[in-house]
C-alpha cells in the first residue's frame, strides 16, 4: 500500500486538466503511441465535439520515481488518477472523485489566474482533507503571467511559493516533476488489507453485454474474484465474476486490495440496484459498518421530458434508467401533461447539464423528445399551516388557499477583471440579485457576491454573463435557503384552452414583459389554420398579453363576378358560419420548435 497514490486533477474550464492527464499517460506509458490522442479520457463523442469533460475517468498509471525527469530510477509506484470536470453544473462529478482519493492537483492557467470554479473545487477537496498540489499550467505562452498568478495561489492557499509547479501541459515540460511531487507529498491510503471487505462505489456505467459495472475504491479488505459479495444500502447479494483495474480498457486481476481503484462485474440487470454512494462488502464477513458515502445531489432545474411517440414511454424510462447510472445527479420521476401526454420530470444540476443529458438521450438511446420550460422548485405555504414542495406550475395549488410562496436564493461569486464591473452590476441588479460584497483578489481582479433568486439564472444568466465580460468574468454558487417572494403562475391560453406545458412560475414585475414575449414569440412560430388562433397570457383570470394569429381565408368570391352585392354577402356569411364551427371543433397543436424557442426567449 505504501507504493499506491489516488489523486484527482481539479480546476476550472479550459484550464488543462485532460491535456494534464494526456501527458501523464504519455510518461508513464500507460497509452500505447497509437492509442494516443487530444483528451484520451474524454471517450464521449459529446466531449471530443464540445471540448468539456462531462464525466469523472478514473485511470490506472505504474511510475517509476524519477524515471521521467531523467533522474536515477527509484521503486515503481501505482497513480490512480481521476480526471474531473470543470463546468459547475458538473460539480457532483467532482465532489465524488474528491471522496475517492487522497490528494488533488490543483491545475491554474497562468494566462488567466485563479478562477470562481478553481475556488469552489478546492473548498470542496479541503474539506475531504485532500493535500492539495498546486500548479501552474500554460507557462510557456506568450501571454502567460506566472509570477501574478503565483501571488493568487499564495494568497488563496497560504502555501510557499515553492510548493507551486508550473508547467506546460501542451509541451510536457514539468509533466513529470509532478509525478515525482505526486509521490512524495500525497499520503498513500490507509487501510487494512486482512480486516473485512469494505469498499465505496463512486460510479457506475451499463454495458448492453455485461450488465452494470459498479468502479469503486477499496477502503479495508481484498477482494477475490468469484468471491460472494453484498451491496450493504439495497442488501442484493452477487458473485463477483470478474474484477479488475481500469487501464484505458478493463484489466481483470485475481485480487484488488486495500487502497486500489478497481470495477466489478456480476451480472446486474437492474440499475436500482447499484446506487453511487452505496459500500460492498463480502456476505461471509461482512462489515460492521457502512462507509459515509457522499450526499445525494439536489438537482436545480427541473423540467418535463416527454417521448415525441406516446409509444415510447417505456423506451424512454429505460433509456433515462440507463442514464442514471452514468450519470448520478439526473433525477426523474413520472407527470402526465393534457397537452404532451405522459412524461418524466427530470431534476437537472443546471442548464448545461439538461442539455446534455437531452442530446445523450438522442444519441445513445435514440430517443427524440420534447422538453417543456425550465423552472426550480418551490416551496409553497397553504393557509391551513402546510407545505407542499413544487417543482411543477401544474401542482400549484389553488391561489386561494395560498398563504405564501418562497424561492430559492444563491449567494453567487462573480470573479472579473475591473473594467467590466458596471454591465455585471448592472446584469445581477436586473436579476433581482442583491450585492453582498465586493473586494479586490489581487491587481486588477475583483470577487463580487450577490444573493439572487436561484429561478431567475436558471435560463440565460450565465450566457449573458459570458457574453458582457468578453469571456472572462467566471462564476460559481451555492444555496443559500429560501425566502418568500411576490410569485404568480404564468398560463398561456390557446383559443381559451389552457397549454400547461408552457405555464410558468414566475416573479409578478417580471410577468406582463415574460407573458407579452412569450405571445410574440408564438406567432411566429404557430403554423396558420382555417381559422383565428387567440395567443394570450394569462395569471389567473386577468389576461395581460394577446396576439392572434390570423386565419388562411378561400377567395369565396373568385367565382361571383358581377351581380347584386346580396350575392357576395350570402357567400361570406356562409364562409363565416363555417369558420366560427370550425373553431369551436378545431385544436391547435403546438409544434416542438414552439417549445423550444420559448426556452431561448432572449
Amino acid at each position: 500500500m505504501d507504493k499506491i497514490r489516488n489523486f484527482c486533477i481539479i480546476a476550472h474550464i479550459d484550464h488543462g486538466k485532460s491535456t494534464l492527464a494526456d501527458r501523464m499517460l504519455e510518461i508513464t506509458g500507460t497509452v500505447d503511441v497509437r492509442q494516443m490522442e487530444n483528451q484520451v479520457l474524454d471517450d464521449m463523442e459529446l466531449e471530443k465535439e464540445r471540448g468539456i469533460t462531462i464525466k469523472s475517468h478514473a485511470i490506472q498509471m505504474k511510475y517509476r520515481r524519477g524515471s521521467g525527469a531523467g533522474q536515477p530510477c527509484g521503486d515503481e509506484y501505482t497513480l490512480n488518477l481521476i480526471d474531473t470536470p470543470g463546468h459547475v453544473d458538473f460539480s457532483y462529478e467532482v465532489s465524488r472523485s474528491i471522496a475517492a482519493c487522497e490528494g488533488a492537483v490543483l491545475v491554474v492557467d497562468a494566462t488567466q489566474g485563479v478562477q470562481a470554479q478553481t475556488i469552489s473545487n478546492l473548498y470542496m477537496a479541503i474539506e475531504h482533507d485532500l493535500e492539495i498540489i498546486p500548479v501552474l499550467n500554460k507557462c510557456d505562452m506568450d501571454n502567460a503571467m506566472p509570477e501574478r498568478v503565483e501571488d493568487e495561489i499564495v494568497e488563496l492557499l497560504g502555501c510557499k511559493r515553492e510548493e507551486i509547479l508550473r508547467c506546460s501541459a501542451k509541451t510536457g515540460e514539468g509533466v513529470p516533476e509532478i509525478l515525482d511531487a505526486i509521490i512524495e507529498r500525497i499520503p498513500a491510503p490507509k487501510g487494512d488489507p486482512n480486516a473485512p471487505l469494505q469498499c465505496l462505489v463512486f460510479d457506475s456505467v451499463f454495458n448492453s453485454f455485461r450488465g452494470i459495472i459498479a468502479y469503486f475504491k477499496v477502503v479495508n479488505g481484498t477482494m477475490h474474484t468469484g468471491d460472494q459479495v453484498r451491496f450493504v444500502n439495497t442488501g442484493k447479494e452477487y458473485d463477483a465474476d470478474e474484477i479488475g483495474v481500469l487501464k484505458l480498457d478493463m484489466s481483470p486481476r485475481k485480487e484488488i486490495s486495500a487502497g486500489n481503484v478497481g470495477y466489478i462485474i456480476s451480472g446486474i440487470k437492474t440499475s436500482t440496484e447499484v446506487k453511487v454512494g452505496d459500500t460492498i462488502t463480502h456476505v461471509a464477513r461482512p462489515c460492521e459498518k457502512a462507509i459515509d458515502g457522499f450526499e445525494e445531489a439536489k438537482p436545480m432545474v427541473f423540467a418535463g421530458v416527454y417521448p415525441i411517440e406516446s409509444e415510447d414511454y417505456e423506451d424512454l424510462r429505460a433509456s433515462l434508467e440507463k442514464l442514471q447510472l452514468n450519470d448520478a445527479s439526473l433525477t426523474f420521476q413520472p407527470e402526465s401533461s393534457m397537452a404532451l401526454g405522459f412524461g418524466f420530470r427530470c431534476g437537472f444540476l443546471g442548464l448545461l447539464h439538461m442539455e446534455i443529458v437531452q442530446e445523450r438521450l438522442d444519441r445513445e438511446f435514440d430517443m427524440d423528445v420534447i422538453t417543456t420550460v425550465p423552472n426550480v422548485s418551490y416551496n409553497v405555504y397553504t393557509k391551513d399551516g402546510g407545505m407542499v414542495e413544487v417543482h411543477n406550475p401544474a401542482g400549484m395549488p389553488d391561489l386561494t388557499e395560498i398563504d405564501r410562496i418562497e424561492e430559492p436564493y444563491i449567494r453567487a461569486s462573480v470573479i472579473t477583471t475591473a473594467d467590466f464591473i458596471g454591465p455585471i452590476m448592472t446584469l445581477c441588479l436586473g436579476k433581482r440579485g442583491e450585492l453582498v460584497k465586493q473586494e479586490y483578489i489581487s491587481g486588477n481582479r475583483m470577487e463580487l457576491l450577490f444573493d439572487m433568486p436561484l429561478g431567475e439564472i436558471v435560463i440565460d444568466f450565465y450566457d449573458k454573463l459570458k457574453s458582457i465580460s468578453k469571456g472572462y468574468a467566471s462564476f460559481d454558487w451555492h444555496m443559500n435557503g429560501f425566502r418568500p417572494s411576490n410569485l404568480v403562475k404564468l398560463d398561456i391560453l390557446l383559443n381559451g384552452e389552457q397549454v400547461d406545458a408552457l405555464s410558468t412560475l414566475t416573479h409578478r414585475d417580471n410577468a406582463v414583459d415574460f407573458g407579452r414575449r412569450m405571445c410574440e414569440k408564438l406567432k411566429e412560430l404557430l403554423p396558420r389554420q382555417q381559422f383565428d388562433i387567440a395567443i394570450q397570457a394569462a395569471i389567473g383570470a386577468k389576461i395581460i398579453a394577446r396576439e392572434t394569429v390570423k386565419q388562411v381565408r378561400k377567395d369565396v368570391l373568385a367565382k361571383c363576378y358581377g351581380g347584386d352585392v346580396s350575392r357576395k354577402r350570402k357567400l361570406l356569411e356562409k364562409q363565416k358560419r363555417g369558420k366560427k364551427r370550425m373553431k369551436q371543433i378545431g385544436n391547435v397543436e403546438v409544434p416542438q420548435k414552439a417549445f423550444l424557442a420559448v426556452l431561448k426567449l432572449d
